[in-house]
C-alpha cells in the first residue's frame, strides 16, 4: 500500500520574476543539490515555494544568499503505487482518523510509484497509521 516518511520541508518567499524557477533550480544544481520535492504559487509580486532536497542544510544557506527568508517545517512523505485509487484509500484512513491534512502536493515519480507530501494536524500519528 503506502510507505511513508518524516522529512524536512524548506518554505520560502522570493520575489516574482520570470525565470525565477531556473534561477532556484540552476542554484541548487550547481551545488550538486538534489530536488526531491518542489511546490511554488506566485502570490501577486511574491513567489511562494516549499521544497524537500537532497541536503536541507546547504539549500537553506544557498538560498539565504539569494535573498530568502527560509524556514524548516515537518512533513511526511508518502509513497504510493502509480494507479487510480490509491490515494483515495490514504486519505480515507487520515479522515477516519480524524486528522486535518493542512497541506498537500505530490507527483508521479514514476510509472510505478507517486510521492506524496502532506502536512497534517498530526503528523506523528499519520507515520504510525499508514506504517503498520
Amino acid at each position: 500500500m503506502a510507505t511513508a516518511a518524516k522529512a524536512k520541508q524548506l518554505s520560502f518567499e522570493l520575489p516574482n520574476k520570470v525565470g525565477l524557477v531556473h534561477e532556484i533550480s540552476a542554484a541548487l544544481s550547481a551545488a550538486k543539490i538534489n530536488i526531491m520535492s518542489l511546490f511554488g504559487i506566485e502570490t501577486g509580486d511574491k513567489a511562494i515555494v516549499m521544497l524537500i532536497t537532497s541536503d536541507n542544510t546547504a539549500a537553506n544557506k544557498l538560498l539565504k544568499k539569494m535573498g530568502a527568508a527560509t524556514g524548516s517545517t515537518d512533513v511526511v512523505t508518502i509513497e504510493i503505487p502509480n494507479k487510480p485509487g490509491e490515494f483515495t484509500k490514504v486519505s480515507g484512513l487520515i479522515a477516519q482518523a480524524g486528522i486535518d491534512i493542512i497541506t498537500v502536493f505530490g507527483t508521479a515519480g514514476s510509472a510505478r510509484s507517486s510521492m506524496i507530501v502532506l502536512k497534517t494536524s498530526d503528523d506523528k500519528k499519520v507515520l504510525k497509521l499508514l506504517n503498520k
